[in-house]
């Protein structure tokens, strides 16, 4: 059974309910399964090899999400290959692929935890009332350490995007 935590996230300023734990900077990142727009699933093994860059967003269908991805879209140009950027939302694949392609996005690797919410329970991301993710950044190492985490207490919120780059920057430069 998933831990259940009453006003882990609110939405202009009302409460709801996230599930699962928080990771923590230092901690080893948890397994999970999502799946990709070929409906293939996928894991972090997918990307052993890269610092893995994870932007986690509600909806691509709302204006701080498209934002968020399109910024990440953006940033991922200049990361360099040992980097991936995933975005996750627990959107069905075939509406992220459409979105995507509306939007022009090709730089990160978008994909749904639609199935079973996995990577949302692992990572404590997944909101109880409305079966989405919260918003949040993290940043993983190549040995799968988590070396960023930010948990967005507002959904209506940006992200520190600055402080994920950094912290890309950081585990670039040893």
């Amino acid at each position: 059974m998933s831990s259940e935590h009453p006003g882990g996230v609110t939405i202009q300023g009302n409460p709801l309910t996230t599930l699962g734990d928080k990771v923590n900077v230092g901690d080893s990142a948890p397994t999970f399964e999502v799946r990709n727009s070929g409906m293939e699933a996928v894991s972090l093994d997918n990307w052993a090899d890269k610092i893995r860059l994870i932007s986690v967003i509600p909806s691509l269908d709302t204006g701080i999400c498209d934002a968020q991805t399109r910024r990440m879209n953006e940033e991922a140009t200049k990361l360099g290959d040992d980097v991936v950027v995933l975005t996750i939302s627990a959107e069905h694949p075939f509406n992220q692929k459409r979105w995507c392609g509306a939007a022009g996005i090709e730089n990160v690797e978008v994909l749904s935890d639609h199935y079973d919410m996995s990577f949302g329970q692992a990572f404590g991301t997944h909101i109880k009332e409305w079966r989405l993710e919260q918003r949040a950044m993290f940043v993983i190492d190549q040995n799968n350490v988590v070396r960023y985490a930010e948990y967005v207490p507002e959904i209506a919120q940006h992200p520190d995007y600055d402080g994920a780059l950094a912290a890309v920057a950081s585990v670039k430069n040893g």
